[in-house]
């Protein structure tokens, strides 16, 4: 809000990816930035739970911070 808009809200991490609740809320506690929650994609997480086409757009994106972690360890190792 403070930069004048946004482009869109990824949900990821362990709430992010596993409820659909938390991330129906938050959209639309949202709504007065232009989001719009697609209930049967937000239950299905996605990847997209916005409306095809709709901006801003609203996405689930599964992480994996331990594989993130092991490349960055290798890579030091490797220096």
């Amino acid at each position: 809000a403070a930069i004048g808009g946004i482009d869109a809200l990824v949900f990821t991490g362990g709430i992010g990816e596993h409820a659909p609740y938390i991330r129906e809320r938050v959209l639309h506690n949202a709504q007065w930035l232009g989001f719009v929650c697609d209930d049967h994609a937000n239950a299905s997480a996605g990847p997209r739970i916005s409306p095809a086409g709709q901006r801003p757009s609203a996405w689930v994106i599964a992480t994996d911070e331990e594989l993130v972690i092991a490349r960055h360890t290798l890579e030091l190792l490797r220096r």
